[in-house]
């Protein structure tokens, strides 16, 4: 049931929104454990080439492109509750299969591919799961804090969940990091059963049901055809494609080419946690100074360039700060960006869409990251590792484009929330 908060009214006072928050926090703890802990294991156990380190990243995401854009018609039609504890405690027991192979001494590259691909598939319905679910919560006048607490959690899982993963992979191993992967995502399904059982779906119209192409076409005939939101898709896109592409590098870079413990790559992308940190919480302020779609242009034309930075890793530490402060730049823009990007797509959408619209998003959004996975992979197989961290950092630097080129550009206000019913076609 729709809670009607106004603006000034905190989320912090509705159970549900505590519930969903704190499950999120222990989910995206384990999520960013897991993303340093399950490469390092197919680098120190089963001696992973980058172009394998960039199959079994580009597995983990490739699930929204195989069943996104359905995910989000199932999801509009779903008892998110439900759906939610059941698809965490899928990521969970997935997760704590490794592990147990690893100590039985038969973990394979293979069962770690297919941990990672089943294990993204549960993801796919999370993500479209949770964001949908927000809405409902909290009422759309919140939207803007609920987002901002959302954002800061991710960032600060990232901060906690990457740097405790490298000190646990440098202390205890890979697999005992991969351990707490399972345990906080078996937690985050208990977390998630305490959600309100108010969230049926909406009633079918009568007359034959849509068929799923169709109820797909209306989510995807919505972000494509929306210029705004078809600005915030393509930018938001160019942005995961860089980042992943280099993200897959960066393990062979820090433990091979530069000698430096797992730990470090861990406290590297934590300070980019931190970064996203900061860019959520100044969203916000950011949009009420500059305006929503304004800010977003301002902050991506200003530090978008700073992604050229990136590529001068290299030894010595004066090289390591120098990227260091080109991640940050990017880190703090996509912080900015994801706050105030999810709520203009979340105040542009219907409620009988706002499944399918998250799922095109998910979809297209993780589908740059599996590209930029194979992308990465393949450029540090076959040319060098240091071109494949050139064509990230040239991508992140582009990726203000759509957005500066949209009628974003003009937006102050946000748009009035339509509620109205998506249209039921056959």
């Amino acid at each position: 049931m729709s809670r009607d908060l106004t603006d000034g009214t905190s989320p912090w006072r509705l159970p549900g929104f505590r519930a969903l928050f704190t499950a999120t926090a222990s989910g995206q703890l384990g999520t960013q454990t897991g993303y340093l802990a399950v490469p390092l294991i197919a680098v120190t156990t089963l001696d992973a080439s980058p172009g394998q380190l960039g199959v079994l990243a580009a597995l983990s995401t490739v699930a929204f492109l195989l069943i996104g854009l359905p995910a989000g018609a199932w999801v509009d039609r779903m008892r998110h509750r439900r759906m939610l504890v059941a698809a965490e405690t899928a990521r969970a027991l997935l997760t704590l299969s490794i592990p147990l192979a690893w100590a039985l001494d038969v973990l394979t590259l293979g069962q770690l591919y297919l941990a990672v691909l089943l294990t993204g598939c549960a993801t796919v319905f999370v993500d479209v799961g949770s964001q949908s679910t927000l809405p409902g919560l909290v009422g759309r006048p919140a939207l803007v804090r609920a987002n901002t607490a959302v954002v800061s959690l991710q960032a600060g899982a990232m901060v906690a969940g990457r740097g405790a993963g490298g000190g646990l992979v440098q202390l205890l191993t890979a697999p005992v990091a991969v351990l707490a992967t399972g345990v906080l995502h078996l937690a985050a399904a208990l977390r998630l059963l305490a959600l309100p059982r108010d969230g049926a779906p909406p009633p079918r119209p009568d007359g034959p049901a849509p068929r799923l192409r169709t109820l797909i076409g209306e989510g995807l005939r919505h972000v494509l055809g929306h210029p705004e939101l078809r600005a915030l898709v393509l930018t938001a896109a160019l942005t995961n494609l860089g980042a992943q592409t280099i993200n897959t590098l960066l393990p062979v870079v820090f433990t091979r080419d530069l000698g430096l413990p797992a730990g470090v790559l861990g406290l590297y992308w934590a300070a980019g946690g931190v970064s996203l940190f900061l860019g959520a919480r100044c969203a916000r302020a950011l949009a009420g100074r500059y305006g929503y779609g304004r800010a977003l242009v301002l902050t991506g034309a200003v530090l978008a360039p700073g992604a050229l930075l990136v590529p001068l890793l290299g030894p010595g530490t004066g090289w390591l700060w120098l990227a260091s402060a080109g991640w940050l730049l990017v880190t703090f823009r996509t912080g900015v960006d994801n706050v105030l990007g999810v709520t203009l797509r979340q105040h542009l959408t219907p409620d009988a869409l706002l499944g399918r619209m998250n799922a095109t998003f998910r979809c297209l959004l993780t589908g740059a990251l599996a590209a930029g996975s194979l992308l990465g992979g393949a450029i540090g197989q076959f040319a060098s590792v240091r071109a494949g961290l050139w064509t990230g950092g040239v991508l992140l630097a582009l990726a203000c484009l759509p957005v500066l080129l949209s009628p974003l550009r003009g937006r102050r206000a946000l748009p009035a929330a339509d509620v109205s019913p998506a249209p039921a076609r056959t």
